[in-house]
């Protein structure tokens, strides 16, 4: 049968985005197209009970005192965009069904006990509490076992369906139609799958304010539905059960397989934490996550959570084996030292004492050879944008780097949306003009966001939420941009939190403490990351590329099983 069609490939495709989803919905449109089960010519032909639900509207509207029956133009083969069996015929819900609102019930009618209220949450999630009525009600209010419901108002995709009440002797909310059966045409378990097969074509026809629409009487009792004959309904609702457990079953399955994976992933990346980086089982260690990260990473977050992992290595000094013969971080420390004192000297720039380095809460121990120092230390200038740039706005000119222009998770300057400015030439602006090496960091909001300024990038300036960091010659290398990016650093900059809206001073920036590697073992560190973030990247691609090719597989194999085994039915 067509439904093994895609069961047979479903354990390439169960990670796919709403894949048991998709197989669920597949197997309504099977069973409402009649290609779940077999026909059987001996069960007759379901246009007879066209003729019973006529008859039963009779003896409805006299039981009822109804005085006027809707009408209905007759349902042709062109109402459905599929071919339906040769014994099959089509029916609107209206014709064979009677659909009752619910009581509009206010707070000030619940009383402490009494019969059941039943609203949207009680039929979409079975744990929602219930409220409760024990005044007198109308009888077509009344709802029992048996009954089937229909939600026509609430969230697409979450409240819209028809149901079978299960829960005994209640009374029904407004925003629930109840469905009073005209004859004996429909089994009830199969009206319930033949309305919500077509609930996506509902939805769509839905109205109403963002979140809450609905679905009109008119537009119910206006969708046509497939009408097999009785012993057909009855197998192919036996056959929907059958399969939707097994739906349950793959779902259960893949909810405990993602704890698993996750597990596997931070025991991984915990084991990364070893406190004597220079060991071998430390590398060991280091080597084997690399290797069995990329199977088990099947999610974007944890890809994520593989990059931070990079980066905290990196910045603790355990990413790659130190050298011995590397000058150390010290003796860098003291040659910048001399150099800021002889630009402080010849008035290139101004004198600013950093805190000196004490045991810090939150430092960490480092390897021998690196040095422990603030960001002030490091930098020739720190400062921030000024005000008022919006009078030199412009169309062309130099370029205006704004907060938008900055990366969250990466140091890329973003020119997608670039305002142009044209400031006097010798405003006051001027200060912040940008050279390439600089360093961006927000400082207010969103504290932490980041840029690297390009060689040759043309003139260009900040506004005042931002913070350029220019650091000395030896220190423009691309290992502060990698160490801004970890989470010691975004602790960092989380740290000052000002009133609501965070912020970050220049002190804090100055202030700001570095765990410094020898000069060359920088160059090495920013390597192994680019290498292992390109790693990250293609895990990244393969993601995307897995999820495409399980979405084309879905709507081959779909495509495939809903294939017309025959001519297309001629409407008479």
């Amino acid at each position: 049968m067509n439904a093994e069609r895609l069961l047979a490939h479903f354990d390439r495709i169960a990670d796919a985005p709403e894949a048991v989803a998709c197989l669920r919905r597949f197997i309504l449109d099977l069973a409402v197209r009649g290609k779940l089960v077999e026909q059987d010519p001996s069960e007759g032909n379901a246009t007879l009970l066209l003729a019973e639900i006529e008859q039963a509207w009779t003896a409805h509207m006299s039981r009822q005192n109804i005085k006027k029956k809707k009408t209905w133009e007759l349902s042709g083969f062109s109402d459905v965009p599929f071919q339906v069996p040769d014994n099959w015929t089509l029916v609107k819900l209206g014709q064979a069904v009677e659909l009752v609102n619910g009581r509009a019930f206010k707070p000030s009618d619940w009383t402490p006990t009494g019969l059941s209220i039943v609203r949207i949450q009680n039929l979409n999630n079975l744990l929602a509490p219930f409220n409760r009525y024990d005044g007198e009600v109308k009888d077509k209010f009344l709802i029992d076992t048996g009954d089937l419901l229909i939600s026509w108002s609430g969230t697409p995709g979450t409240s819209f369906g028809a149901y079978i009440w299960n829960r005994g002797p209640a009374v029904l909310n407004q925003h629930i139609f109840k469905s009073i059966p005209i004859g004996n045409a429909f089994q009830p378990l199969f009206l319930k799958l033949a309305i919500n097969a077509r609930l996506l074509e509902l939805i769509e026809q839905a109205h109403g304010g963002v979140g809450l629409q609905h679905i009109t009487k008119p537009k119910l009792e206006a969708i046509v539905l497939t009408l097999p004959t009785l012993d057909e309904q009855i197998r192919i609702a036996t056959k929907v059960d059958e399969l939707m457990a097994l739906c349950a079953q793959l779902e259960v399955a893949r909810t405990e397989r993602e704890p698993a994976r996750n597990r596997l992933t931070a025991a991984n990346l915990t084991r990364l934490n070893a406190p004597d980086p220079d060991s071998t089982v430390f590398q060991n260690h280091v080597a084997f996550a690399l290797e069995s990260l990329p199977p088990l990473t099947t999610r974007p977050d944890q890809i994520k959570l593989l990059r931070q992992t990079i980066l905290s290595l990196a910045i603790h000094g355990k990413l790659i084996a130190q050298d011995p013969n590397d000058e150390p971080a010290s003796d860098l420390m003291k040659r910048i030292a001399l150099e800021k004192k002889r630009l402080v000297e010849i008035g290139e720039i101004k004198e600013k004492q950093c805190q000196s380095i004490s045991e810090e809460k939150g430092t960490f121990e480092i390897p021998v050879g690196w040095s422990w120092c603030r960001l002030g230390s490091l930098s020739k200038i720190v400062t921030s944008g000024s005000r008022d740039w919006a009078k030199y706005y412009s169309n062309e000119g130099a370029v205006f780097v704004r907060m938008s222009n900055l990366s969250k998770d990466h140091y890329r300057v973003r020119l997608d949306n670039i305002q142009r400015v044209q400031p006097p030439a010798e405003g006051e602006g001027t200060r912040t003009r940008l050279e390439g090496g600089d360093l961006l960091i927000s400082i207010t909001g969103d504290v932490g966001v980041l840029g690297l300024i390009p060689d040759n990038f043309g003139e260009a300036y900040i506004n005042q939420h931002t913070a350029m960091i220019r650091p000395m010659g030896e220190m423009k290398g691309r290992y502060l941009p990698k160490l801004f990016r970890s989470p010691f650093a975004q602790e960092q900059f989380n740290a000052p939190k000002r009133d609501i809206k965070n912020s970050f001073r220049l002190t804090d920036i100055t202030q700001f403490l570095v765990p410094l590697p020898p000069l060359a073992e920088q160059h090495r560190i920013v390597a192994k990351i680019d290498e292992l973030m390109a790693l990250c990247d293609r895990l990244e691609e393969s993601l995307t590329a897995a999820d495409d090719t399980r979405g084309r597989l879905i709507d081959a194999v779909l495509h495939d099983a809903l294939a017309p085994d025959a001519e297309p039915k001629v409407a008479a």
